[in-house]
């Protein structure tokens, strides 16, 4: 275990990054710091913001996980703490293996505050029984290095208390703790007209299974100031590079498309990071959408929001904390968000948001870490530290970025197209040498035509 200067813990994040981190938009979209999706950020920039305190010290372990990784991290920190999503799912059983080995080899507490499990909204476990294994080796690891696992909801609890594990805690997702035991939903007694701004959101799956894509564009028609915030790495890409290698750009009708109408009118932005995302959204009269991270953004802005719920992680997070939702495959295609605003009663959220901010300390508590709002200033200083930082707005469709942003990309295509070319330089003159080399000679190649093809794009006229 890690020696403490001066009591100091030192506590290891899994996250995508530091939320200190003002990561310009050209290197987030390189090295995908959100880990696919933007949402993940709004729960860990949450858990490093509560877990920072006078006497810790917390820092990310840029997503990574690497088993090589785990006597380094034995002799350097205290603690290590991993906030996942929906990780119970088959796509993920891949990560929780290696996430399983890692801990295995670790010998300080491995907390996990709000993990959950994927499937339908009617709660079946059919589809996770290939992984129960996987799941069941990676919750035991876990509990081998702390006093209970945190879970998302209802579904989660009773899924892993059926494999036989008794240390579950319900906590939800740190997200909707980042301003503490404070929430407050502002409601309008006015109903939504063509003048209201609106905020929607979904994803890829959601259009193809169900009626969102109609919903977008019949929301369009109705409410001219409708923003569409997308939170898909390729999402991110399309807008920023007009990328459009990923299988999500066969998805016409998300608005983060080229060909869509909101996409055009300069109505779709993608978010890099939580803050930027957050105050935009206090700008807007409502929020709705299949995504739970969008929807808890706009929460945590003060702005109302239903979630429209199309699985068990959404679900069981709206029962928990008692957010307005409705089963996104009994909605009608013609929605309309002034019901929705009309009909959604914040009440419940609000006030048993205290209850539910002590049931989280506690959890933490009970696993040995410390929180800023018990043990610390209540945030103040990562607040202040951050309001002193630069970050790159919303990504905005290419059609409508500006000069200075256009430059931005091209200059840093441009950087690092001269980086490729002098890291060929350097191939070259070993391999005049005859030194033995790890890579093989096409390595350069593909790299530059990685970096290339954007270049081209960026070239290219609009259309």
């Amino acid at each position: 275990m890690a020696s403490n200067v001066n009591d100091v813990k030192r506590i290891l994040l899994r996250s995508g990054k530091s939320p200190y981190d003002a990561v310009p938009v050209e290197q987030a979209l390189h090295t995908d710091v959100f880990a696919t999706n933007s949402g993940n950020l709004i729960f860990s920039d949450a858990a490093h913001k509560i877990l920072e305190t006078p006497r810790s010290k917390v820092v990310s372990n840029g997503i990574t996980t690497r088993v090589a990784d785990a006597d380094r991290i034995n002799s350097e920190y205290d603690a290590f703490v991993i906030p996942l999503a929906n990780a119970f799912r088959p796509s993920f059983e891949r990560q929780l293996e290696r996430l399983t080995q890692l801990i295995s080899k670790l010998k300080i507490p491995v907390v996990v505050p709000g993990v959950g499990a994927q499937t339908g909204v009617n709660y079946s476990a059919d589809r996770l029984k290939p992984m129960q294994s996987t799941v069941y080796a990676f919750v035991s690891a876990v509990l081998d290095h702390s006093a209970s696992i945190g879970v998302r909801g209802e579904f989660t609890e009773r899924y892993l208390r059926d494999m036989g594990f008794r240390d579950v805690d319900v906590i939800g997702c740190p997200s909707m703790f980042l301003n503490g035991s404070r929430l407050d939903i502002l409601k309008s007694s006015r109903t939504l007209g063509p003048e209201s701004r609106i905020a929607i959101n979904g994803s890829h799956d959601a259009v193809r299974k169900h009626k969102l894509g109609q919903i977008i564009n019949r929301t369009h028609a109705r409410y001219p100031h409708l923003r569409f915030i997308g939170q898909n790495i390729s999402e991110a890409r399309q807008l920023h590079w007009r990328d459009m290698s990923h299988q999500n750009a066969a998805v016409t009708d998300i608005p983060t498309h080229p060909d869509h109408p909101m996409y055009a009118e300069d109505k779709v932005r993608v978010y890099i990071d939580p803050v930027t995302w957050t105050q935009d959204l206090r700008g807007f009269d409502f929020s709705f959408g299949s995504r739970i991270h969008g929807n808890i953004a706009a929460l945590l802005a003060g702005t109302p929001a239903t979630v429209l719920c199309s699985d068990s992680r959404t679900l069981e997070l709206c029962r928990y904390f008692e957010i307005p939702h409705r089963m996104l495959a009994k909605v009608s295609s013609d929605l309309d968000p002034a019901d929705l605003y009309a009909e959604a009663d914040f009440g419940p959220l609000m006030r048993g948001h205290h209850e539910r901010f002590d049931r989280f300390m506690n959890f933490l508590d009970k696993n040995g870490l410390e929180n800023t709002f018990t043990h610390g200033d209540g945030g103040a200083a990562f607040e202040a530290r951050m309001s002193g930082l630069a970050f790159p707005p919303g990504i905005r469709p290419w059609i409508g970025a500006d000069a200075s942003t256009m430059g931005a990309r091209l200059n840093w295509l441009q950087s690092q197209l001269a980086d490729l070319t002098a890291q060929n330089t350097q191939l070259k003159r070993k391999i005049a040498k005859n030194t033995a080399l790890p890579v093989k000679r096409s390595t350069y190649q593909r790299a530059r035509s990685a970096v290339g093809r954007p270049i081209k794009r960026a070239l290219r006229p609009s259309r």
